[in-house]
């Protein structure tokens, strides 16, 4: 393989099996894997995903190194910025987001009606219609909306499509269970 043929995020998914194991004693590990998601989450963003490696380095040495808390640390470094997370009654929180997340890649999502801000519409919107909506349009500009039950709500981020296999291995690797928004 030639120098122009080696990526190193492709690389590194393929180090990674479903169901392998991520040492949750080993900060090198958890710190590597959730890099890798970040890069994900950022796509053609290295350097946006680097100022939310450093706050998620941060806060994790602050939070002591626990492993169980990979899944909200990460959100926080990335809610609005990369990723969302709204309460399940939160539709229009929903919306705004996730067309602000879109807006990125100068992508407009089509919500199917004139005004997806109104609140007649956004009152009678269930999010999984949502999501699914926001899941399809985006599909249809190459990119994957990602999505994770929360206690009150949702939460995700969007990839590239070409990289739903890497984050398929890498979430479940920090034991964050994401799923496509339309499955």
């Amino acid at each position: 393989m030639s120098a122009d043929e080696y990526d190193p995020d492709d690389n590194f998914a393929n180090a990674y099996r479903p169901g392998a194991d991520v040492d949750e004693d080993s900060d090198a590990d958890i710190e590597s894997v959730a890099w890798q998601v970040l890069l994900l989450v950022n796509p053609g963003d290295e350097d946006e995903a680097r100022q939310q490696f450093a706050a998620f380095q941060d806060a994790w040495a602050d939070g002591g190194g626990d492993g169980a808390g990979v899944a909200a640390l990460l959100q926080d470094v990335v809610d609005w910025r990369a990723g969302f997370q709204v309460r399940a009654d939160d539709a229009a929180g929903l919306v705004q987001c996730l067309d602000s997340l879109a807006a990125r890649w100068n992508l407009h999502i089509d919500w199917g009606v004139e005004d997806p801000t109104d609140d007649d519409v956004l009152e009678s919107a269930e999010l999984e219609d949502l999501l699914a909506t926001a899941f399809d349009r985006l599909r249809e500009h190459g990119y994957t909306l990602w999505v994770r039950e929360t206690d009150d709500g949702h939460a995700g981020w969007i990839t590239q499509s070409r990289d739903d296999d890497a984050m398929r291995v890498l979430a479940p690797a920090l034991g964050i269970d994401v799923r496509p928004a339309g499955a």
